[in-house]
């Protein structure tokens, strides 16, 4: 027959000052048992004694690194009841790194930093006019001589009302001369970036475990990539079950190209790639891939000579809203003490700080304080191990009515702990169409606890409506354990114009001042003169007394 010890253990915290974290939270410390059979095995089950120990583990403030040193000093035996001190505590340290947001990378092409503008003034301007003529807009050619198709020079004639106000001399020069006119042509001169499309965030950070005992040190790291790992001496393990947090402020970049300063060009340093401060995120929709657009991040030659009214346009038409307008635009920002708005500096922290991290990689620091949930197991010849979890019940459900749109209604759930050891839980919502997703909440009770959680509740229609809710507990595990619903109903939302009741409607009499009283009476007074001495006030009198002669 097979003897259990069973043991509860008592954990006491010790915070290193490298970095200051809020504190250590301990999820579960029960009388533990762990058994396991495998497939293939016999009967019998396979039981092993282990010290664990389920924490949370936060970061440091704003997401930063953190460090923590626990000491495993007592454990009470069951058996016994007494408290026995541990001869050599296991004593654990947790070093955690920064949590990062990385994103996947897809190159798109280059994109010209500042497309210019040049024009020449020629009297024989002509597409296939050589630099004698034409200078900087003559016709280019690629590297195997290859005519650059739309690269030729665009010919405007003189006159004020062109795309560079100009004088057409007098006879004589156009005579001798030959008539003046411009050579128009877009260079693109300077720095190039790379364009890269933006795809999907995984989360990033590592938690490095080290148990020693005596002269004996075991450690391991875990990390979301490495979620179980196990010391070489078996003597500890430890899993990464997932972190508590809503990650509510990491950013979706999926509508945005990130442009990168192209690196590796002669006479330009080497790191250049990591110029964050030339680091810009911008809307997709600011870009022109095939180039046949103006006005957008990747303009062509063939946008450029191929725009409607060249000559009358005005200068730089089609050049607007390139890489230097929104990298300008920043600056100035900057120099008003305002955050940018493309620039990934000074909107994001420990930009590409990510081990591995290259010039072609975008991650971002997390500023959230993330808990991360370890179990770590210590290998205790006279401990047993068993799962910690607990079940649990959902004691009541109520939403009370509430006007839709303007107000947001609160469900208040009550849930126990109707087991015998302490262990986390989470509480989730499975609510009709028409009702905004809730955040999962968790939290820790002892045996016989109640705890009484709030949710707030925003529907996306303001008509009154029937809502059903369902709250669904789970245990430690992650596994339904009860189930209750709920059925609430929303009223109409009021509409209210605030101050703008009705519209304002001019008094049909006005008060009017002294002077304006003035000015009124001298009006009719000449407006009678006028009438009398053009006769209009006498034919006036005259119809009315003929009037009375026929009704008499």
């Amino acid at each position: 027959m097979r003897r259990h010890y069973e043991v509860i253990f008592l954990i006491f915290c010790i915070f290193l000052s490298y970095f200051t974290v809020q504190s250590i939270e301990i999820l579960s410390k029960s009388k533990l048992e762990r058994c396991e059979k495998a497939s293939d095995s016999d009967n019998d089950l396979n039981c092993t004694r282990k010290i664990v120990l389920n924490m949370a583990v936060p970061s440091g403030s704003s997401g930063g690194e953190a460090s923590i040193v626990a000491e495993i000093a007592e454990v009470e035996e069951n058996a016994t009841d007494l408290m026995e001190t541990v001869r050599v505590p296991p004593v654990i340290t947790i070093n955690k790194t920064a949590a990062y947001a990385l994103y996947e990378l897809t190159y798109i092409r280059d994109v010209a930093y500042k497309p210019e503008e040049y024009y020449v003034k020629t009297r024989k301007c002509d597409r296939d006019a050589g630099a004698n003529v034409v200078k900087i807009c003559e016709r280019l050619q690629d590297e195997n001589g290859h005519i650059i198709e739309h690269s030729q020079p665009l010919c405007c004639p003189c006159g004020p009302q062109r795309r560079v106000p100009s004088s057409c001399g007098n006879f004589f020069d156009k005579l001798m001369k030959g008539k003046a006119n411009t050579a128009h042509c877009v260079r693109f001169p300077g720095d190039w970036f790379h364009v890269f499309g933006i795809g999907q965030r995984s989360m990033g950070f590592s938690v490095r475990i080290e148990v020693k005992t005596g002269s004996k040190v075991s450690e391991v790291t875990v990390g979301p990539e490495n979620r179980t790992v196990t010391s070489k001496d078996n003597f500890l393990r430890v899993n990464l079950i997932g972190d508590f947090v809503g990650y509510s402020n990491i950013p979706s970049f999926e509508d945005f190209y990130l442009v990168i300063p192209r690196q590796g060009e002669p006479g330009q340093p080497q790191d250049l790639g990591r110029n964050f401060s030339m680091w810009m995120l911008l809307e997709r929709v600011r870009f022109t891939l095939d180039g046949v657009e103006c006005n957008k991040i990747g303009v062509s030659y063939e946008a450029f000579s191929g725009q409607p009214n060249f000559c009358a346009s005005p200068f730089w038409s089609c050049l607007h809203n390139q890489l230097w307008n929104f990298h300008d635009a920043d600056q100035n920002r900057i120099r008003r003490k305002q955050l940018p708005l493309y620039g990934v500096e000074g909107r994001f922290e420990r930009i590409n700080q990510h081990p591995n991290a290259g010039t072609h990689s975008f991650s971002i620091g997390i500023t959230e304080v993330l808990n991360t949930n370890l179990l770590i197991e210590l290998t205790a010849d006279d401990i047993e191990y068993v799962y910690q979890r607990s079940p649990g019940k959902l004691l009541s459900f109520t939403i009370p009515t509430f006007e839709a749109l303007t107000q947001f209604g609160v469900a208040t759930v009550s849930a126990e702990n109707i087991g015998e050891v302490e262990a986390s839980y989470s509480l989730t919502f499975d609510c009709s169409r028409g009702v905004s997703l809730m955040e999962e909440q968790f939290f820790i009770l002892k045996p016989n606890e109640i705890t009484i959680r709030s949710f707030k509740i925003y529907p996306t229609t303001d008509k009154a409506a029937r809502y059903v809710c369902a709250a669904i507990l789970k245990d430690s595990g992650f596994n339904e354990i009860d189930r209750a619903e709920c059925q609430f109903f929303t009223t109409a939302t009021i509409l209210d114009n605030g101050s703008q009741i009705a519209p304002f409607l001019p008094p049909k009499t006005s008060v009017n001042g002294f002077f304006e009283s003035i000015e009124n009476i001298w009006n009719r007074i000449w407006e009678g003169l006028v009438d009398f001495i053009t006769g209009k006030t006498c034919s006036a009198c005259a119809a009315m007394a003929f009037a009375s002669e026929r009704t008499f």
